[in-house]
Order: C-alpha cells, then structure tokens, then sequence
C-alpha cells in the first residue's frame, strides 16, 4: 500500500474551508492566551530555562530517580510495576484487574493509554473501559482517536456533539448548547463513576522524593474516578519522573499556562497511599524511552511536559488538523516522536512543518522541536525516504543557484515564462502549488537592479 503524505492526508480536512478557519482560530486562541499570561510573568524565560535544566538532569540520571521513587512509592503502600513495552504494559493491567475481579474501569486522558493500545485491548478482554474526560468520551462516542493531546474534541463543531451525544445518551435532539450538552454528559459519567470498579489515571508527574504520583485535570474527573472503587491503577512513561516538590512546582507554573493559557489546572492530584481496604498499583512504562536516551540530538523529546503548546502555534497543524499526520500524536511533538519511533513509516509526515520556529519558542522545557525535524530532514535522503520530485527540485535549485550569473539568467527565464507561458503549462497535477493557488509573481526588477538605479535607500 502507498504511504500517504501529509498533504494528501489533509486534503479531506482542507476541503471545508469555513471549518478549516474555524480550527486554526479556535486554537491559536489558545495560543494567545499563553502568551497574555507568560508576558504577565517576569521570570516566565527563567522558569523555561529552569525546566528545561531540571529535566535534562533527570533524564540523565532517570535509574536513580525512578529507583527512588519505587522505594518511596512502597513504602507508601503503593505496588509498582515495570514494564519494558506496550504488550508489557496491557497484559500487567489485565492481570491486575482479572486478580482484583473487576469488569467496569472508568479512565482519565493518558496519551500513554493511547500509545500503547489500552483501551481496545480491554474490551477485547471484556473490561468495559468508560473514558471520564469529556472530549475523550465524545471522541470515544464517535469512535475516533483523538485529534489534540490536550483538547481531544476541539476539532468536532457542537453540532455534531450534539448529534452524537442524542445518538447515544439521548440528549434533545438539535440542542446544541454547551452548558445544557455538558451537564449531560456530567449526569452520564456520574453513574459511571459510582458503579466502578476499577479506576485508571495517567500521571503528569511522578515525585521521587515522596513516591506521589501528581494528576493535572479540569473537570476532577481523575478525583471522582478515584473516589469510589476499591483499585487505583496509574500508569506512568518512566521520563514523568521528577525529582522532588521544588521541581513540581516549576511545572505546575508551566504546565497550564503553556497548554490552555490558564494560571494552573482546576485540580491537581497528588496520589501517595491507598486507603484502608483499598489497593494503588503503579505501572511504570518504558516502551522505547530508554532507547531515545540514546539518540544525543534528539534525547531531549523527553523533557516534554505533554502540554501542547507547539500544536497551539503550529501553522501546519491548525490548517491541516490532527488526523493529517500518521502517527497517534499530531503537531511538531508528534512528528519528532514518530521519527524516534520508526523514520522509515513515519517519514511521510516530515512535510508538516514550515520551520517557522514557533514551536521552539513556546516550548516551556525548550525542546529545540523545529531544529529537530530540521535535523531529520537531513536524513531523509541517505534513507532513502525523501521525495523524489521535492528532491529533483531542490537539485535544480542548486543548480540555478550555484553563480550569480546562473540566478539571474533563472529569474529572467522565470519572469517570461509567467508572463508567456499558457496557463495548461504552468497549472497542471505536476505542479502541486498550483493546485490550490496562484503562482507568486516575479517582480519586474530583481533587489540588485533596483541598488543600481539608487531606487533603494541606505
């Protein structure tokens, strides 16, 4: 089968245009916020550099910090796990559970759950695992994945919530009121919630200094899936691993106010000891981190906070959406990702960046993103994975570029094309740019002519 690019797998997306200007301002919106609140910040670029050291020292000695927090998470009452890779991972959470005699999981977001497959390998197994984030369950409703790690949903209008949400818990049909469609689904989850029998989190953070395992919602979904059944599982990548509370805390400030543009999340929920009759299991998951250590350009993927922001900012990801890209994490932090994972399957989305930076800037830990897929598409080629046409181009852009004498012979050849050339020669399904707009035109005098003539000022 042939791998699909990234810009024929936006194609679907692009074709609703009012949709497409609806996607990218309603998450630039987002964008903005962040930078209202860091502006108001004075030491917003100190708390980056702070991440970004706290994160590059712990990934550079995780053993010592991940074998600290198992001993304090014992110590705690809490029973870790570890497991090397997804397989691991599933098969330690069904075994779990079937030890437990559980059946009804209720589940807050974790892009980890999604990487490896948790859900689906649940049900396969008869667990019914109810997702309690709310565009989580939307997007489980519509049975899709979701398309922003963050705001899973925000692609999907209220109308077709509204239509889903009728369909399935039976709301009024044609109500597309948020407030009403929201307390729905809060009446929905609610039954959810108390019939439980097992409760699932991710883990934003997991503290070595006290073995707490630190999770950031909105809506307290992971407080009330918690709250009543007997079983707590957490399942954590083994780079969400901070030293202590001082380090916390320097995320905290970061972490809301770079994903949602808001002062901190709703709630903030440390979990240490299991109640009395109840039992806390933690998984702690490689699947592949370990290996990324490895790579020295791009080791620091694994300071990311999982916030969000570069897709806010990303001008590909607004415009072209989340299931443009082929791996399950869309935007620059997903393109990097892929890359780590497997660059011959993945090397299709490499595309999807402008290299305007954007990315780089925003990142709260500063992950040199965009210097990173400018990096990767170095690679291409020895690969064997570049594109032929762009490549061909590129080649004869050397070659027109290579003297002056060469680049001004282009431009002229150029500027009397477009002028004489009939349009059938220049708009055509060879020429992809053309396909959705016009060819820029070349001005009538080149920076040089126009020095020359004294037509430009010092």
């Amino acid at each position: 089968m042939t791998k699909q690019t990234h810009a024929l797998k936006a194609k679907a997306f692009l074709a609703d245009s009012e949709h497409v200007t609806w996607h990218d301002q309603a998450i630039y919106l987002i964008r903005q916020k962040r930078d209202a609140l860091a502006h108001a910040i004075p030491e917003w670029e100190a708390l980056r550099t702070a991440a970004e050291q706290i994160k590059q020292h712990t990934i550079t000695h995780l053993a010592h910090y991940l074998e600290e927090f198992e001993r304090n998470a014992t110590a705690n009452g809490a029973i870790v796990h570890w497991a090397v890779d997804a397989e691991e991972m599933n098969r330690t959470v069904l075994d779990i559970i079937k030890e437990h005699g559980g059946t009804n999981l209720v589940k807050s977001k974790s892009m980890l759950a999604e990487e490896c497959g948790m859900s689906p390998y649940l049900e396969a197994n008869g667990i019914d695992a109810v997702e309690t984030d709310l565009g989580e369950r939307i997007m489980q409703f519509l049975g899709q994945p979701p398309s922003h790690i963050v705001m899973p949903a925000i692609h999907v209008k209220r109308e077709a919530v509204s239509e889903i949400l009728h369909e399935k818990i039976g709301t009024e049909k044609g109500n597309c009121d948020p407030t009403y469609l929201t307390h729905a689904v809060r009446a929905h989850l609610r039954q959810k919630f108390l019939h439980a029998d097992i409760s699932m989190t991710g883990g934003n953070f997991a503290v070595a200094e006290s073995g707490a395992v630190v999770v950031c919602t909105n809506e307290g979904n992971a407080d009330m899936g918690t709250a009543f059944p007997d079983l707590h599982i957490a399942i954590i990548g083994i780079e969400k691993v901070v030293p202590n509370y001082e380090s916390l805390g320097v995320f905290t400030r970061l972490l809301a106010r770079s994903g949602t543009g808001q002062p901190i999340t709703s709630y903030t929920a440390h979990y240490r000891k299991p109640e009395n009759g109840k039992a806390f299991h933690i998984i702690l998951v490689d699947n592949g981190r370990s290996e990324i250590l490895n790579h020295t350009t791009h080791a620091a993927m694994l300071r990311c906070l999982r916030c969000g922001s570069c897709m806010n900012t990303c001008p590909v990801y607004r415009r072209s959406g989340g299931y443009s890209y082929s791996y399950f994490i869309p935007g620059p932090l997903g393109v990097n990702l892929a890359m780590l994972r497997n660059p011959n399957k993945y090397a299709m989305d490499m595309s999807a960046c402008s290299l305007c930076y954007s990315c780089s800037h925003v990142c709260p830990a500063k992950i040199p993103l965009a210097e990173q897929i400018y990096q990767w598409r170095q690679q291409l080629y020895p690969m064997g994975v570049a594109n032929k046409q762009k490549h061909l181009i590129v080649e004869g852009l050397g070659i027109a570029l290579k003297t002056p004498a060469r680049f001004k012979e282009a431009v002229a050849m150029g500027r009397l094309g477009l002028k004489l050339a009939p349009r059938f020669t220049l708009y055509n399904r060879l020429n992809g740019w053309g396909i959705s707009r016009e060819m820029p035109t070349i001005a009538p005098k080149t920076f040089e002519q126009l020095w020359r003539e004294g037509r430009v000022e010092e």
